[in-house]
């Protein structure tokens, strides 16, 4: 594996969008803060429980205004259409390089001609683009004032996220599936590089027991409705379900007495089960996914609706080394058409070839690849206007009157 190459003495802000829990998002932002433990972290709210605030390794953490708004503790989504301002209100002018990790408007944070700003983006704002009536439609907002208003929102929103692409040197996307998001959204290209997995903590489990897993928080784009239905549908088969969330009555009425559901569990239960499985399976369309990596370093296969960015996670059965089998549409039918071809061809799944499958996206690869990715943009520093200092000398300068 290649060591991660020196960086210069940079001056380096980072920016995120909010902290409330340890997620996927704030691992990335972990690395970044290993990469530069220098840096300084912006964030426009900062209300992250304190077992979890081990990854800021004590830095302070600045904060916008919103961080002292009514209620925004509980609920932020309502003061949405502040946050561009409020990222905006951030004075990042000391600074060489702004690093921001986005998935709503950090990527908007202002920089000047001699910084450079690389945005890591997890997803252009996917409520405002792409997936708009998907989101007004969980949200009940398909008529009415309030919902003429939340389209008016998101339509400032889209200009406002559109412009601030311009504001970015370098875009970094977190799969292939979002980099294609970033060209149809601000018509940039973006360099790849996946998000960091902690496969260490996973041990490799050779034997598997008789029954397939799930984990996630029970929210409608994760289809855990739809995973607990189509093994309703296969008594002869079990399936531990493990999470909870908003949807967990409408899973309880889809459950036959072959589905298990275990609530939410602690880290070491859920690596267990994974470990044990079959199979992990997985419904959402996600812009990259952790838990299918995870699940390979264990060992386990995974069965997962191929579309998005656990297609570049997970080889199908048509590889020659597969760690998986995908399934084609978002129903029950097409999952039950999935597993059973997953069972037919389970044995040429191997556990050490899904291992190895998972190392690929391992945190020192990771950081490796930022570092390069940095030291690129660096490389660029005459950009695509520029010209040399000594004829730009030269030029006439203007006359008062």
């Amino acid at each position: 594996m290649n060591s991660i190459p020196e960086l210069p003495d940079l001056r380096v802000a980072v920016v995120h969008d909010w902290l409330y829990t340890y997620a996927g998002a704030e691992r990335v932002l972990e690395q970044f803060l290993l990469l530069f433990p220098e840096a300084d972290v912006y964030t426009l709210i900062n209300f992250l429980p304190p077992d979890q605030t081990g990854f800021l390794q004590g830095r302070p953490v600045h904060t916008s205004f919103l961080q002292k708004m009514p209620r925004v503790a509980k609920n932020h989504r309502p003061y949405l259409p502040l946050m561009p301002v409020a990222v905006e209100q951030f004075d990042l002018s000391g600074y060489d390089v702004v690093l921001s990790s986005s998935y709503a408007v950090a990527k908007g944070a202002i920089t000047g001609p001699d910084q450079k700003h690389v945005s890591y983006v997890h997803s252009p704002a996917r409520y405002a683009w792409d997936l708009q009536h998907f989101y007004l439609r969980q949200s009940n907002l398909l008529s009415g004032p309030r919902a003429w208003m939340a389209r008016q929102i998101l339509h400032y929103i889209r200009m406002w996220d559109a412009r601030t692409a311009n504001g970015v040197d370098s875009f970094i996307a977190n799969s292939q599936f979002i980099a294609r998001r970033i060209w149809k959204t601000y018509r940039r290209s973006a360099e790849v590089i996946y998000p960091p997995v902690d496969t260490g903590r996973f041990q490799l489990a050779a034997e598997k027991e008789d029954f397939y897993v799930t984990a996630s928080r029970m929210v409608p784009y994760k289809k855990i409705d739809l995973i607990v239905e189509a093994f309703a549908r296969m008594p002869d088969k079990t399936l531990v379900v493990i999470g909870e969330g908003p949807e967990m009555p409408k899973v309880r009425a889809k459950a036959g007495p072959n589905v298990h559901l275990m609530g939410f569990q602690p880290t070491d239960v859920l690596v267990r089960h994974i470990q044990r499985a079959r199979a992990f399976v997985f419904a959402a369309e996600e812009d990259f996914g952790i838990l299918p990596v995870e699940a390979q370093a264990c060992g386990t296969p995974v069965i997962a609706f191929g579309k998005g960015g656990v297609l570049e996670s997970v080889r199908g059965l048509g590889s020659d080394r597969p760690t998986g089998a995908f399934f084609d549409r978002q129903d029950v039918e097409s999952l039950i058409d999935a597993v059973t071809a997953f069972e037919a061809e389970r044995d040429r799944i191997v556990p050490a070839v899904c291992r190895e499958n998972a190392l690929r996206f391992n945190p020192q690869r990771f950081r490796r690849e930022i570092a390069e990715s940095v030291l690129r943009a660096l490389d660029d520093s005459a950009g695509p206007f520029a010209v040399p200092r000594e004829e730009a000398e030269t030029w006439p300068r203007a006359v008062p009157g």
